[in-house]
Formats: structure tokens, C-alpha cells, sequence
């Protein structure tokens, strides 16, 4: 056997071969195992520290780099380097990290789904600094702060990489007193901010524009259509990959069909639709539910307040799916099974649960057509993408 824990822990050697889904380097232990080794590139040396060990498989971290891949650089965030896990992937080339991603979906498509040749599309690149218009943060004496690596350990921060300024601008300057966690929301079209502390009852003290609690709400603009957008309602966390998203599902989807639009959000999917004939959207949370009634009152649009699985279907011609990170799921295909619809546009935010959905709806007829990654999230090994699957 490779050793036991205690002396694993003492540092082992390992090259990291690929990445995988979840953005760690896939390597071998000497004894066979695969170990997922957290920081580290393919083609890299590294030392590591093992973090868990099992029969099967091995965790580690990078404790040190011995021959680096010319794909690393140093974290642009002094707090990065100082150990905030916000964005798990500074250390890789931002020019690279579409490409690591692509490879990571290839990867799960042919090792989950059994697709040998994905029919994958370029991803989307996206700018990678000051981007996010939402962000959720710890509070240590009453400044905001985000957890460390791998760790419920906080850090303060003073500044945010990749939060956009709007709210950048917050997290800095904010005092958020006895909160334990703020969630903080920008429009970077009208410039509209709100704050929503945890407990709710929290002293805060911000900006006199920045509107506070649970009724707090923006208007963001998404290729020209204004959206209400409430502070506890998802919405992507960037407005420009909002716009990049909805138009390949609109093209997708194409005009004048019939649609369900499943775990709907705030409606920005259908809201985007060229010249729908009907739509149903079919939303759990009860603060998107509201916001998609209103952002799609002007549609020939119902909104359902219901979890999917439980979603008793009509017949449409196109179903649009954009599921939590868990994916779809064998109920959730059982709901598209029963629209009778030809066509699923799935909007994925992880590699293998989008394989396992591709799966999934292969059982039930559906073949892939394209799969179109769009970088929505740089800096980190998250993934965002939009397939098209046909009967």
C-alpha cells in the first residue's frame, strides 16, 4: 500500500495528469490510486499534503511547486495570497482557464455520459476582474470578510478582485455590525444597490443609496430588457454573462414556440424570447416567483410556484432547464419526458452534474447537439454552460 495517513501527511510528490470537475488536478499515487490534488496544474510537479484517504481515492493539496507549468502565475489578489479561497483558480493564466474548463467538461461528458466525441463549442470568454454584481460575505467585527481555503476559518478583506465596483465599494466601506453575513446586490446598469443582513435586525451602516432588507430589490437591464431583480431572488452573477446566456438559449429556443421554462428565477430566460406563442415558468422560491410574475406580466406567460419534480406538465415544443448546481436529476427528466417537447436547452453550473443529465435525457430519446461554455465565473474553476439536446 502507499502508507498509512500519518506518514502521507509528511509530504508526498505527485504530477497532476488532467483537470477534472471540480477544478482540482487529477494524479497517482505509486500504489495506483487516483488522488485529486487542489492546486495544482497538469503537467506540474508538486508536493502535497494529503487531506483525505480512502481505499479508493486520495485528496491532497499543493505544499509546494517543484516544476511549475508555464500556465502558472502568481494570485493578482494580495488576498488570494494570503489565503482567501474566493477564487480558487488565481493562480492559473486567466488566457488558459476557458480551455482547462472545456478540457474538464470533455472529460465528464466522455467519462459520465459516455459522449466520446462532445460536440463542445468555444467558450465564451468574459472579463475577468470586477465582475460579480452579487456577493454573499462573513462579517468579523463588523467588516466584511470571506472564508479561507478549505477552511470555515475567516479572512477580512479590504478589497474584492472580482467584485464589481458597485458593490466592491460596499464591502469596503461598509460597518455591518453585529451581522454575521451580508448579501450585497448592484444593477450596474441603473447603479441601483441593496443589502440584506443576516440576522436581519443587524446595524448597518453604508452608503445612503444602498437600500436594506428583505423588500430590497434592483432593476438590471439584460440586452435591453429591465428585469426586477430582488435581493433574496438568484440571478447570475453577472449581467453581461445574463446577456451572453440568454441570447444562445433565445437562439436556441427559437421563435414562436410553445415553452416551459424550468427553475425560471427571476424569468431571465423568458423574458428573452423571440416571439413566444406561450410559456409556463416553474419557480420554487417564493422572492423569484414574484419577480418573474412581474418581469414577465407583458408575455403570454404563467409562472407556477412549484418545485420541478413535483411540476405536473403541459405539452410544449421547447423545455429550457437551469437547475441548482445538483443538476436536473432523474425526477426533473421525468417532468421534461412528459411535456412531450423536442427540444431541451439545458443551462448547466457544474461538469458532471450537466454528464449526468446528458445521460439522463440520452436514456429518454434526447441526443446532444452542442454544448457552449461561457466563462461566467474567471478566477475560479466553476463552470457555466448551455447544451442542446433534440429527440
Amino acid at each position: 500500500m502507499f502508507g498509512s495517513f500519518a506518514e502521507l501527511n509528511d509530504g508526498v510528490e505527485l504530477t497532476g495528469e488532467r483537470m477534472v470537475a471540480g477544478g482540482d488536478a487529477l494524479g497517482h499515487a505509486p500504489d495506483g490510486r487516483v488522488v485529486l490534488i487542489d492546486g495544482a496544474l497538469p503537467g506540474e510537479r508538486v508536493e502535497v499534503q494529503i487531506t483525505s484517504d480512502r481505499s479508493d481515492m486520495l485528496r491532497a493539496r499543493v505544499a509546494a511547486v517543484l516544476d511549475a507549468s508555464p500556465d502558472r502565475v502568481t494570485p493578482p489578489c494580495a488576498f488570494a495570497r494570503a489565503g482567501c479561497g474566493g477564487c480558487g483558480w488565481q493562480h492559473v493564466a486567466p488566457q488558459v482557464q476557458p480551455q482547462l474548463k472545456l478540457d474538464i467538461v470533455r472529460d465528464a461528458l466522455r467519462r459520465i455520459a459516455r459522449v466520446d466525441d462532445p460536440p463542445l463549442r468555444d467558450a465564451v470568454p468574459l472579463p475577468p476582474t470586477g465582475y460579480r454584481s452579487t456577493v454573499r460575505a462573513l462579517v468579523v467585527d463588523g467588516r466584511a470578510a470571506f472564508r479561507r481555503r478549505a477552511s470555515h476559518e475567516p479572512i477580512t478583506i479590504e478589497s474584492c478582485l472580482v467584485a464589481h465596483p458597485l458593490v466592491d465599494d460596499v464591502l469596503r466601506n461598509g460597518r455591518f455590525g453585529e451581522a454575521r453575513e451580508v448579501t450585497v446586490r448592484a444593477s450596474v446598469a441603473t447603479r441601483e444597490r441593496c443589502l440584506l443582513p443576516d440576522p436581519s435586525h443587524a446595524t448597518i451602516d453604508v452608503a445612503d443609496d444602498v437600500q436594506i432588507g428583505s423588500r430590497a430589490s434592483v432593476t438590471e437591464v439584460v440586452d435591453g430588457t429591465p428585469l426586477r431583480v430582488s435581493i433574496r431572488s438568484f440571478f447570475q452573477t453577472r449581467p453581461d454573462g445574463a446577456t451572453v446566456l440568454a441570447r444562445l438559449v433565445r437562439n436556441a429556443v427559437g421563435p414562436n414556440r410553445t415553452v416551459a421554462d424550468l427553475y425560471c428565477g427571476v424569468g431571465l430566460f423568458a423574458a428573452r424570447l423571440d416571439s413566444p406563442l406561450r410559456v409556463v415558468a416553474v419557480e420554487r422560491a417564493s422572492s423569484s416567483v414574484r419577480d418573474a410574475r412581474h418581469n414577465l406580466r407583458h408575455l403570454p406567460a404563467r409562472v407556477v410556484r412549484s418545485d420541478v419534480d413535483a411540476f405536473r406538465p403541459e405539452p410544449v415544443e421547447v423545455v429550457i432547464a437551469d437547475p441548482s448546481r445538483r443538476g436536473v436529476g432523474r425526477a426533473g427528466v421525468r417532468t421534461i419526458e412528459r411535456t412531450g417537447a423536442g427540444r431541451v436547452v439545458l443551462v448547466s453550473c457544474d461538469a458532471a452534474a450537466l454528464a449526468r443529465d446528458v445521460s439522463l435525457l440520452h436514456a429518454s430519446g434526447f441526443d446532444l447537439r452542442s454544448v457552449t461554455l461561457v466563462d461566467l465565473f474567471p478566477h475560479t474553476p466553476h463552470i457555466e454552460a448551455v447544451s442542446v439536446l433534440e429527440r
